[in-house]
Protein backbone atom coordinates (compact mmCIF):
# COMPACT_ATOMS: atom_id res chain seq x y z
CA UNK A 1 0.00 0.00 0.00
CA UNK A 2 0.90 3.30 -0.80
CA UNK A 3 1.24 5.59 2.02
CA UNK A 4 1.85 8.73 0.51
CA UNK A 5 -1.44 8.17 -1.47
CA UNK A 6 -3.09 7.32 2.03
CA UNK A 7 -1.75 11.00 3.52
CA UNK A 8 -3.07 12.28 0.67
CA UNK A 9 -6.52 11.23 0.30
CA UNK A 10 -7.16 11.39 4.13
CA UNK A 11 -5.92 15.24 4.11
CA UNK A 12 -7.85 15.76 1.51
CA UNK A 13 -11.14 14.07 1.96
CA UNK A 14 -11.28 16.08 5.56
CA UNK A 15 -10.72 19.41 4.18
CA UNK A 16 -12.53 19.31 0.91
CA UNK A 17 -15.53 16.33 2.27
CA UNK A 18 -15.74 15.69 5.97
CA UNK A 19 -15.46 19.41 7.21
CA UNK A 20 -18.61 20.63 5.69
CA UNK A 21 -20.74 18.07 6.08
CA UNK A 22 -19.28 17.23 9.98
CA UNK A 23 -20.01 21.04 10.10
CA UNK A 24 -23.97 20.62 8.96
CA UNK A 25 -24.12 17.74 11.32
CA UNK A 26 -23.03 19.79 14.81
CA UNK A 27 -26.18 21.74 13.57
CA UNK A 28 -28.46 18.90 14.09
CA UNK A 29 -29.59 18.97 17.98
CA UNK A 30 -29.51 15.44 18.38
CA UNK A 31 -29.78 15.02 22.03
CA UNK A 32 -29.45 11.59 23.26
CA UNK A 33 -32.90 9.72 25.04
CA UNK A 34 -32.26 9.92 28.49
CA UNK A 35 -32.22 14.16 28.03
CA UNK A 36 -34.85 14.15 25.50
CA UNK A 37 -38.13 11.70 26.33
CA UNK A 38 -39.60 13.37 23.49
CA UNK A 39 -36.83 12.67 20.95
CA UNK A 40 -38.52 10.30 18.69
CA UNK A 41 -41.11 12.80 18.54
CA UNK A 42 -38.77 15.44 17.96
CA UNK A 43 -36.73 13.74 14.86
CA UNK A 44 -33.61 14.75 15.06
CA UNK A 45 -31.69 11.22 16.14
CA UNK A 46 -33.26 10.43 12.75
CA UNK A 47 -32.35 13.82 11.48
CA UNK A 48 -28.55 12.88 12.27
CA UNK A 49 -28.99 9.66 10.99
CA UNK A 50 -29.60 10.43 7.54
CA UNK A 51 -27.62 13.11 7.17
CA UNK A 52 -24.40 10.87 7.76
CA UNK A 53 -26.16 8.26 5.28
CA UNK A 54 -26.64 10.87 2.97
CA UNK A 55 -23.06 11.76 2.78
CA UNK A 56 -21.63 7.94 2.68
CA UNK A 57 -24.23 6.97 0.21
CA UNK A 58 -22.49 9.35 -2.18
CA UNK A 59 -18.97 8.29 -2.17
CA UNK A 60 -17.40 5.90 -4.14
CA UNK A 61 -17.73 2.89 -2.35
CA UNK A 62 -18.33 -0.06 -4.70
CA UNK A 63 -20.90 -2.76 -3.58
CA UNK A 64 -21.31 -0.75 -0.18
CA UNK A 65 -24.69 -0.98 1.58
CA UNK A 66 -26.43 0.93 4.01
CA UNK A 67 -29.57 0.19 6.47
CA UNK A 68 -31.09 2.42 8.92
CA UNK A 69 -32.22 -0.37 11.58
CA UNK A 70 -35.24 0.47 13.93
CA UNK A 71 -36.03 -2.13 16.12
CA UNK A 72 -39.63 -1.27 17.84
CA UNK A 73 -39.49 1.09 21.06
CA UNK A 74 -35.55 1.91 20.33
CA UNK A 75 -33.25 4.20 18.95
CA UNK A 76 -32.30 4.25 15.55
CA UNK A 77 -28.83 2.02 14.27
CA UNK A 78 -27.07 3.04 11.05
CA UNK A 79 -25.42 -0.02 9.59
CA UNK A 80 -23.05 0.48 6.37
CA UNK A 81 -21.57 -2.36 4.87
CA UNK A 82 -18.79 -2.14 3.39
CA UNK A 83 -17.15 -5.57 1.23
CA UNK A 84 -13.62 -6.72 1.46
CA UNK A 85 -11.14 -4.98 -1.05
CA UNK A 86 -8.16 -7.45 -2.16
CA UNK A 87 -9.30 -9.82 0.41
CA UNK A 88 -10.86 -13.25 -0.03
CA UNK A 89 -11.35 -13.42 4.14
CA UNK A 90 -14.65 -14.11 5.81
CA UNK A 91 -14.13 -12.32 8.60
CA UNK A 92 -15.54 -8.85 9.85
CA UNK A 93 -14.18 -5.60 10.98
CA UNK A 94 -16.74 -3.79 13.25
CA UNK A 95 -16.47 0.16 13.02
CA UNK A 96 -18.18 1.84 15.87
CA UNK A 97 -19.32 5.41 16.77
CA UNK A 98 -22.25 7.12 18.27
CA UNK A 99 -24.45 9.98 16.58
CA UNK A 100 -26.33 11.27 19.84
CA UNK A 101 -25.27 14.51 22.03
CA UNK A 102 -25.08 15.70 25.05
CA UNK A 103 -27.43 18.36 26.36
CA UNK A 104 -26.37 21.58 25.40
CA UNK A 105 -26.02 23.34 28.54
CA UNK A 106 -25.32 27.12 29.16
CA UNK A 107 -22.12 28.97 29.42
CA UNK A 108 -20.66 28.94 25.81
CA UNK A 109 -17.97 31.06 24.89
CA UNK A 110 -19.00 34.60 22.89
CA UNK A 111 -19.52 33.41 19.49
CA UNK A 112 -19.87 29.74 20.30
CA UNK A 113 -22.90 27.82 20.76
CA UNK A 114 -24.24 24.46 20.68
CA UNK A 115 -25.56 23.98 17.54
CA UNK A 116 -23.65 26.06 15.56
CA UNK A 117 -20.21 25.21 14.14
CA UNK A 118 -17.52 27.38 13.72
CA UNK A 119 -14.27 26.72 12.44
CA UNK A 120 -11.16 28.62 14.10
CA UNK A 121 -7.92 27.42 14.49
CA UNK A 122 -8.05 24.33 13.38
CA UNK A 123 -10.63 23.50 15.46
CA UNK A 124 -14.49 22.97 15.07
CA UNK A 125 -16.55 23.98 17.65
CA UNK A 126 -20.23 22.57 18.38
CA UNK A 127 -22.31 19.95 20.20
CA UNK A 128 -21.03 16.60 19.17
CA UNK A 129 -17.99 17.19 17.02
CA UNK A 130 -15.76 15.50 19.08
CA UNK A 131 -18.01 12.99 20.84
CA UNK A 132 -18.25 11.57 18.64
CA UNK A 133 -19.59 13.06 15.50
CA UNK A 134 -16.58 12.88 13.14
CA UNK A 135 -16.38 8.95 14.05
CA UNK A 136 -18.42 7.89 10.68
CA UNK A 137 -16.42 9.88 8.95
CA UNK A 138 -13.25 8.97 9.73
CA UNK A 139 -14.24 5.39 9.38
CA UNK A 140 -15.24 5.57 5.80
CA UNK A 141 -12.27 7.99 4.84
CA UNK A 142 -9.99 5.48 6.21
CA UNK A 143 -11.42 2.73 4.62
CA UNK A 144 -11.69 4.98 1.09
CA UNK A 145 -7.88 5.90 1.82
CA UNK A 146 -6.99 1.90 1.73
CA UNK A 147 -9.06 1.43 -1.35
CA UNK A 148 -7.06 4.71 -3.23
CA UNK A 149 -3.48 3.56 -1.83
CA UNK A 150 -3.58 0.47 -3.82
CA UNK A 151 -4.34 -1.16 -0.07
CA UNK A 152 -6.36 -4.33 1.12
CA UNK A 153 -8.56 -4.59 3.61
CA UNK A 154 -11.75 -6.72 5.66
CA UNK A 155 -15.25 -6.55 4.89
CA UNK A 156 -15.86 -3.48 6.89
CA UNK A 157 -19.29 -2.97 9.34
CA UNK A 158 -19.27 0.44 10.32
CA UNK A 159 -22.29 0.81 12.93
CA UNK A 160 -23.16 4.23 14.28
CA UNK A 161 -25.77 3.89 16.98
CA UNK A 162 -28.14 6.89 18.40
CA UNK A 163 -28.13 6.19 22.41
CA UNK A 164 -23.82 6.18 23.68
CA UNK A 165 -24.75 8.95 25.77
CA UNK A 166 -27.75 7.36 27.34
CA UNK A 167 -25.58 4.39 28.19
CA UNK A 168 -26.40 2.39 25.08
CA UNK A 169 -29.34 0.87 26.46
CA UNK A 170 -30.27 -0.42 23.05
CA UNK A 171 -26.96 -1.75 21.91
CA UNK A 172 -27.74 -5.48 23.44
CA UNK A 173 -30.59 -5.90 21.43
CA UNK A 174 -29.32 -4.72 17.99
CA UNK A 175 -26.14 -6.91 18.32
CA UNK A 176 -28.48 -10.35 19.20
CA UNK A 177 -30.42 -8.95 15.98
CA UNK A 178 -27.90 -8.15 13.76
CA UNK A 179 -25.15 -11.27 15.02
CA UNK A 180 -25.96 -13.32 12.10
CA UNK A 181 -24.99 -9.97 9.64
CA UNK A 182 -21.93 -9.49 11.13
CA UNK A 183 -20.48 -13.06 11.20
CA UNK A 184 -17.04 -13.26 12.48
CA UNK A 185 -15.67 -9.89 14.41
CA UNK A 186 -11.97 -10.30 14.28
CA UNK A 187 -11.40 -6.74 14.68
CA UNK A 188 -13.09 -3.92 16.45
CA UNK A 189 -12.07 -0.32 15.67
CA UNK A 190 -13.59 2.39 18.36
CA UNK A 191 -13.59 5.84 17.73
CA UNK A 192 -15.10 7.25 20.83
CA UNK A 193 -12.36 7.91 23.12
CA UNK A 194 -8.85 10.20 23.21
CA UNK A 195 -5.95 10.77 25.39
CA UNK A 196 -3.25 13.27 26.64
CA UNK A 197 -2.24 15.36 24.54
CA UNK A 198 -2.68 15.92 20.42
CA UNK A 199 1.15 15.02 19.65
CA UNK A 200 0.85 10.76 19.65
CA UNK A 201 -1.80 8.14 19.18
CA UNK A 202 -3.54 7.44 22.23
CA UNK A 203 -5.20 3.82 23.19
CA UNK A 204 -7.88 2.91 25.81
CA UNK A 205 -6.92 0.17 27.13
CA UNK A 206 -9.51 -0.11 30.18
CA UNK A 207 -12.43 1.57 30.89
CA UNK A 208 -14.04 1.72 34.72
CA UNK A 209 -17.63 0.42 35.70
CA UNK A 210 -20.19 2.51 37.11
CA UNK A 211 -22.75 1.93 39.86
CA UNK A 212 -25.32 4.73 40.58
CA UNK A 213 -27.99 4.71 43.05
CA UNK A 214 -30.12 7.57 44.25
CA UNK A 215 -30.40 7.46 48.02
CA UNK A 216 -33.21 9.39 49.74
CA UNK A 217 -33.27 9.56 53.51
CA UNK A 218 -36.38 10.35 55.35
CA UNK A 219 -37.22 10.90 58.51
CA UNK A 220 -40.74 12.37 58.59
CA UNK A 221 -43.96 13.18 56.43
CA UNK A 222 -43.81 16.84 56.41
CA UNK A 223 -41.55 19.41 57.70
CA UNK A 224 -41.03 21.22 60.78
CA UNK A 225 -39.85 24.58 62.79
CA UNK A 226 -36.03 23.88 63.18
CA UNK A 227 -36.27 26.10 66.48
CA UNK A 228 -39.06 23.94 67.76
CA UNK A 229 -38.19 20.19 66.16
CA UNK A 230 -33.95 20.06 65.97
CA UNK A 231 -32.46 18.42 69.04
CA UNK A 232 -35.65 16.52 68.99
CA UNK A 233 -36.15 14.80 65.46
CA UNK A 234 -32.63 13.74 63.48
CA UNK A 235 -31.50 15.52 60.91
CA UNK A 236 -32.09 13.59 57.35
CA UNK A 237 -28.74 15.34 56.26
CA UNK A 238 -26.55 14.29 59.24
CA UNK A 239 -28.13 10.73 58.81
CA UNK A 240 -27.33 10.97 55.07
CA UNK A 241 -23.65 12.27 55.99
CA UNK A 242 -23.15 9.06 58.25
CA UNK A 243 -23.73 6.79 55.71
CA UNK A 244 -21.93 8.51 53.28
CA UNK A 245 -18.75 8.20 55.58
CA UNK A 246 -19.54 4.17 55.47
CA UNK A 247 -19.20 4.60 51.71
CA UNK A 248 -16.25 6.94 51.48
CA UNK A 249 -13.52 8.65 53.97
CA UNK A 250 -14.17 12.23 53.62
CA UNK A 251 -10.10 13.26 54.15
CA UNK A 252 -8.77 11.04 51.31
CA UNK A 253 -11.68 10.60 48.88
CA UNK A 254 -10.47 6.53 49.34
CA UNK A 255 -13.85 4.30 49.14
CA UNK A 256 -14.46 2.20 51.91
CA UNK A 257 -16.20 -0.55 50.03
CA UNK A 258 -13.76 -3.75 49.47
CA UNK A 259 -16.06 -4.88 46.88
CA UNK A 260 -14.80 -2.26 44.56
CA UNK A 261 -10.98 -2.80 44.93
CA UNK A 262 -8.82 -4.82 42.49
CA UNK A 263 -5.44 -5.41 42.19
CA UNK A 264 -3.93 -3.45 39.19
CA UNK A 265 -2.33 -5.37 36.70
CA UNK A 266 1.54 -5.25 36.43
CA UNK A 267 1.41 -4.25 33.03
CA UNK A 268 -1.15 -1.92 33.25
CA UNK A 269 1.09 -0.05 36.05
CA UNK A 270 4.02 0.10 33.67
CA UNK A 271 1.46 1.81 30.69
CA UNK A 272 0.67 4.17 33.08
CA UNK A 273 4.11 5.25 34.20
CA UNK A 274 4.87 5.15 29.99
CA UNK A 275 2.44 7.82 29.79
CA UNK A 276 2.22 10.22 32.58
CA UNK A 277 5.95 10.75 30.78
CA UNK A 278 5.22 10.80 27.57
CA UNK A 279 2.62 13.47 28.72
CA UNK A 280 3.66 15.31 31.84
CA UNK A 281 0.80 17.46 33.41
CA UNK A 282 -1.79 16.69 31.17
CA UNK A 283 -3.81 15.06 33.90
CA UNK A 284 -3.78 18.43 36.03
CA UNK A 285 -2.83 21.17 33.61
CA UNK A 286 -6.46 21.29 31.75
CA UNK A 287 -8.66 21.55 34.72
CA UNK A 288 -10.08 24.84 35.07
CA UNK A 289 -9.57 25.34 39.15
CA UNK A 290 -10.39 27.92 40.92
CA UNK A 291 -8.19 29.67 43.72
CA UNK A 292 -5.24 27.50 44.97
CA UNK A 293 -6.52 24.40 44.72
CA UNK A 294 -4.26 21.25 44.85
CA UNK A 295 -4.71 18.07 43.06
CA UNK A 296 -5.72 15.02 45.02
CA UNK A 297 -2.12 13.68 44.63
CA UNK A 298 1.07 15.01 44.00
CA UNK A 299 1.67 12.24 42.07
CA UNK A 300 1.14 12.14 38.71
CA UNK A 301 1.48 8.15 38.41
CA UNK A 302 -1.25 8.21 41.45
CA UNK A 303 -3.39 10.15 39.90
CA UNK A 304 -3.80 8.45 36.64
CA UNK A 305 -4.72 5.44 38.63
CA UNK A 306 -7.00 7.09 40.74
CA UNK A 307 -8.57 7.75 37.46
CA UNK A 308 -8.21 4.91 35.66
CA UNK A 309 -7.89 1.55 38.32
CA UNK A 310 -9.39 2.73 41.72
CA UNK A 311 -12.94 3.89 42.74
CA UNK A 312 -14.21 6.91 42.76
CA UNK A 313 -17.62 8.67 44.62
CA UNK A 314 -19.22 11.50 43.16
CA UNK A 315 -22.16 13.18 44.31
CA UNK A 316 -24.02 14.01 41.28
CA UNK A 317 -27.19 15.37 42.24
CA UNK A 318 -29.85 16.48 45.46
CA UNK A 319 -33.07 17.34 46.22
CA UNK A 320 -34.59 18.04 49.55
CA UNK A 321 -32.49 21.03 49.60
CA UNK A 322 -34.12 24.48 48.57
CA UNK A 323 -31.86 27.24 46.81
CA UNK A 324 -30.15 29.54 49.85
CA UNK A 325 -32.88 32.26 48.94
CA UNK A 326 -35.94 29.71 49.22
CA UNK A 327 -34.07 28.32 52.56
CA UNK A 328 -36.76 28.49 56.10
CA UNK A 329 -36.04 27.65 59.28
CA UNK A 330 -37.45 24.80 58.61
CA UNK A 331 -36.07 20.27 59.44
CA UNK A 332 -36.90 19.35 56.28
CA UNK A 333 -38.43 15.97 55.82
CA UNK A 334 -36.01 14.40 53.84
CA UNK A 335 -32.49 14.48 52.13
CA UNK A 336 -31.78 12.90 48.18
CA UNK A 337 -28.64 12.51 47.13
CA UNK A 338 -27.05 10.77 44.02
CA UNK A 339 -24.20 8.50 44.21
CA UNK A 340 -22.29 7.88 41.14
CA UNK A 341 -19.30 5.24 41.63
CA UNK A 342 -16.83 4.74 38.84
CA UNK A 343 -15.29 1.00 39.40
CA UNK A 344 -12.07 -0.27 38.37
CA UNK A 345 -12.14 -1.92 35.10
CA UNK A 346 -12.29 -5.65 36.55
CA UNK A 347 -14.65 -4.87 39.34
CA UNK A 348 -17.90 -6.78 39.53
CA UNK A 349 -20.24 -3.90 39.54
CA UNK A 350 -23.18 -6.31 40.64
CA UNK A 351 -21.31 -7.21 43.19
CA UNK A 352 -20.49 -3.55 44.31
CA UNK A 353 -23.92 -2.73 44.14
CA UNK A 354 -25.21 -5.05 46.25
CA UNK A 355 -22.29 -3.85 49.29
CA UNK A 356 -23.77 -0.18 48.67
CA UNK A 357 -26.84 -1.75 49.20
CA UNK A 358 -25.77 -3.03 52.36
CA UNK A 359 -23.95 -0.28 53.67
CA UNK A 360 -26.55 2.40 53.03
CA UNK A 361 -29.67 0.14 54.50
CA UNK A 362 -28.39 -2.01 57.60
CA UNK A 363 -28.83 -0.42 60.71
CA UNK A 364 -29.78 2.83 59.67
CA UNK A 365 -29.10 5.74 62.63
CA UNK A 366 -31.94 6.45 64.28
CA UNK A 367 -34.23 3.95 62.22
CA UNK A 368 -34.89 6.49 59.50
CA UNK A 369 -35.93 5.15 56.24
CA UNK A 370 -34.14 4.74 53.28
CA UNK A 371 -34.74 4.52 49.71
CA UNK A 372 -32.42 3.38 46.91
CA UNK A 373 -33.87 4.40 43.59
CA UNK A 374 -32.61 4.67 39.69
CA UNK A 375 -29.98 1.99 40.66
CA UNK A 376 -27.39 1.32 37.68
CA UNK A 377 -24.54 -0.75 37.40
CA UNK A 378 -22.35 -1.69 34.82
CA UNK A 379 -19.33 -3.14 34.30
CA UNK A 380 -15.82 -1.92 33.44
CA UNK A 381 -13.49 -2.97 30.64
CA UNK A 382 -9.82 -4.42 30.24
CA UNK A 383 -8.83 -4.70 26.88
CA UNK A 384 -7.01 -8.43 25.63
CA UNK A 385 -3.34 -7.90 24.92
CA UNK A 386 -2.22 -6.70 21.73
CA UNK A 387 -1.14 -8.98 18.87
CA UNK A 388 2.00 -8.81 17.37
CA UNK A 389 0.69 -7.72 14.01
CA UNK A 390 -1.42 -4.62 15.75
CA UNK A 391 1.57 -3.68 18.04
CA UNK A 392 3.92 -3.23 14.82
CA UNK A 393 0.88 -1.49 12.68
CA UNK A 394 0.91 1.12 15.59
CA UNK A 395 4.93 1.44 16.53
CA UNK A 396 4.51 2.38 11.80
CA UNK A 397 2.11 4.91 12.82
CA UNK A 398 3.55 6.46 15.94
CA UNK A 399 7.08 6.61 13.69
CA UNK A 400 5.37 7.79 10.27
CA UNK A 401 2.04 9.69 11.11
CA UNK A 402 2.68 11.27 14.42
CA UNK A 403 6.24 11.53 15.05
CA UNK A 404 6.14 10.25 18.41
CA UNK A 405 5.80 6.55 19.88
CA UNK A 406 1.52 5.53 20.78
CA UNK A 407 1.09 5.29 24.49
CA UNK A 408 -1.85 3.90 26.77
CA UNK A 409 -4.64 5.55 28.92
CA UNK A 410 -7.03 4.30 31.40
CA UNK A 411 -9.75 5.96 30.40
CA UNK A 412 -12.36 6.96 33.78
CA UNK A 413 -15.29 7.14 31.54
CA UNK A 414 -17.31 4.34 30.27
CA UNK A 415 -17.89 2.74 26.68
CA UNK A 416 -20.47 0.40 27.02
CA UNK A 417 -20.47 -1.04 23.67
CA UNK A 418 -16.89 -2.18 24.18
CA UNK A 419 -18.18 -4.65 26.98
CA UNK A 420 -20.39 -6.07 25.07
CA UNK A 421 -18.41 -6.69 22.41
CA UNK A 422 -15.70 -7.97 24.28
CA UNK A 423 -18.28 -10.64 25.42
CA UNK A 424 -19.59 -11.52 22.43
CA UNK A 425 -16.33 -11.81 20.71
CA UNK A 426 -13.36 -12.83 23.05
CA UNK A 427 -11.00 -13.66 19.80
CA UNK A 428 -11.21 -10.18 18.98
CA UNK A 429 -8.62 -6.83 18.61
CA UNK A 430 -9.60 -3.96 19.81
CA UNK A 431 -8.46 -0.64 18.90
CA UNK A 432 -10.08 2.02 20.88
CA UNK A 433 -8.35 5.38 20.09
CA UNK A 434 -10.21 8.65 19.06
CA UNK A 435 -9.06 12.65 18.42
CA UNK A 436 -10.43 13.94 21.66
CA UNK A 437 -7.90 15.50 24.07
CA UNK A 438 -7.87 16.58 27.81
CA UNK A 439 -9.23 20.19 26.63
CA UNK A 440 -11.99 19.00 24.01
CA UNK A 441 -14.82 19.75 26.27
CA UNK A 442 -16.92 16.81 25.96
CA UNK A 443 -20.06 17.60 27.71
CA UNK A 444 -19.22 20.83 28.86
CA UNK A 445 -19.35 24.30 26.82
CA UNK A 446 -17.49 24.70 23.89
CA UNK A 447 -16.96 21.25 22.58
CA UNK A 448 -14.29 21.63 20.00
CA UNK A 449 -12.66 18.94 17.52
CA UNK A 450 -9.25 18.96 16.80
CA UNK A 451 -9.26 18.68 13.03
CA UNK A 452 -5.61 17.72 11.84
CA UNK A 453 -5.50 15.09 15.25
CA UNK A 454 -8.69 13.42 13.52
CA UNK A 455 -6.98 13.06 10.01
CA UNK A 456 -3.83 11.82 11.83
CA UNK A 457 -6.20 9.31 13.56
CA UNK A 458 -7.98 8.44 10.54
CA UNK A 459 -4.59 7.65 8.17
CA UNK A 460 -3.89 5.40 11.38
CA UNK A 461 -7.08 3.60 11.29
CA UNK A 462 -6.32 2.58 7.50
CA UNK A 463 -2.32 1.48 8.28
CA UNK A 464 -4.32 -1.07 10.92
CA UNK A 465 -7.11 -1.89 8.37
CA UNK A 466 -4.43 -2.75 5.70
CA UNK A 467 -2.48 -4.57 7.92
CA UNK A 468 -5.08 -6.37 9.44
CA UNK A 469 -6.43 -7.57 6.14
CA UNK A 470 -3.15 -9.59 5.90
CA UNK A 471 -2.96 -11.53 8.92
CA UNK A 472 -4.41 -15.59 7.16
Amino acid sequence: MDRSVVTSTVRTLWDDDIVPSLSRLVAVPAISPAFDPAWEEHGELAAAIEHVRTWIAARDLPGVTLEVVQLAGRTPLLVVDVPAAGNPGDDTVLLYGHLDKQPPVGGWSEGLGPWTPVLRDGRLYGRGSADDGYSGYAAIAAIEAVRAAGGSHSRCVVLLETGEESGSPDLPAYLEHLSERLGRVSLVVCLDSGGSDYERMWLTTSLRGLVQVTMTVRVLDGGLHSGMASGIVPSSFRIARALLDRLEDSATGEVLVPEMHVDIPAHRLAEVREAVEAAPGALWGPVPRVGDLRPMSDDEVELALNAGWRPTLSVTGADGLPAPDDAGNVLRPFTTLVLSFRLPPTASSAVALEAVRAKLTTDVPYGATVELSRVEAADGWNAPALAPWLSATLDEAGEKVFGAPWRTVSLGGSIPFMGLLHEAYPDAQFLVTGAVGPDSNCHVPDEWLHLAHAARITEAVALVLDAHSRQR
